[in-house]
């Protein structure tokens, strides 16, 4: 049976990662953490399931999971955010693969609870992920905060499990909104790092097109007032990013 590692990044998770450490408990055998400085209970609770604990300073979602990705002992690597956890369906799956050999690969549904509820309209669900891989095979890119594993080579084909990644998201407005602004300036601060500058009116069209996609389009709106406010909230995100990076460029 190979082995399996289980890489995390935290940040004062407290109250998500026992959570997160109990869905794996049977399944992985090693667990690393890479954190970035909690001052809550997160070291603590960690402690208590035998995790590598690694202190590093936060340089980027990107620069952090890749840091976790190669302080794994153990070739097959799933990677989870603290807020995340397996659902049984998943866990079993895991398993299986597990106990007759991992492929290089795999990607998986991730199912959000949102202001308490799971959220299966507004294109948030399937959310298609790929977080089960051979380390050597793939590595962590994208643009910061939206980190996503790719693979080193084209010939790389990830196999789809089944069972859901359940991702413990937001648990109110604010919370929400507090999201928002910090990850657009995230979004931003990258692309200006990038050199990328935009015109005047793609924080208005973005906005609008991305308010469409997420309430008519893809049926936010079956959601209720959960699908207004994931809508309106998505569309600031896009507003505030670009608006970010126009004012970065004018600072230059």
């Amino acid at each position: 049976m190979d082995k399996l590692s289980v890489a995390i990044i935290t940040k004062n998770e407290e109250r998500n990662i026992g959570r997160c450490l109990d869905s794996v408990v049977g399944l992985a055998d090693e667990i690393v953490v890479v954190d970035s400085g909690s001052d809550d209970r997160t070291q603590e609770i960690c402690s208590a399931y035998g995790v590598v604990f690694n202190v590093h300073p936060f340089q980027g979602h990107i620069e952090q999971k890749n840091l976790a990705l190669n302080l794994c002992s153990h070739r097959h690597v799933l990677s989870l955010d603290a807020d995340e956890a397996l659902s049984p369906r998943l866990f079993d799956t895991i398993l299986s693969e597990k106990s007759k050999g991992f492929k290089d690969g795999y990607s998986m549904n991730r199912k959000t609870f949102y202001c308490g509820k799971w959220i299966r309209f507004g294109g948030w669900y399937p959310d298609r992920k790929i977080r089960l891989v051979n380390r050597k095979m793939y590595s962590w890119g994208g643009t910061n905060p939206h980190d996503r594993l790719i693979a080193l080579s084209s010939g790389v084909q990830p196999l789809h499990l089944k069972g859901d990644l359940l991702h413990y998201s937001i648990n109110t407005l604010d919370e929400h909104r507090k999201v928002v602004e910090n990850f657009s300036s995230i979004a931003a601060k990258a692309m200006f790092t990038q050199g990328k500058n935009v015109g005047s009116l793609k924080k208005y069209n973005s906005a609008l097109f991305r308010f469409l996609q997420s309430y008519l389009l893809t049926l936010g709106f079956l959601e209720g007032r959960h699908g207004w406010h994931i809508a309106r909230l998505s569309a600031r995100a896009k507003y505030l990013k670009y608006k970010k990076l126009e004012q970065l460029n004018r600072s230059r």
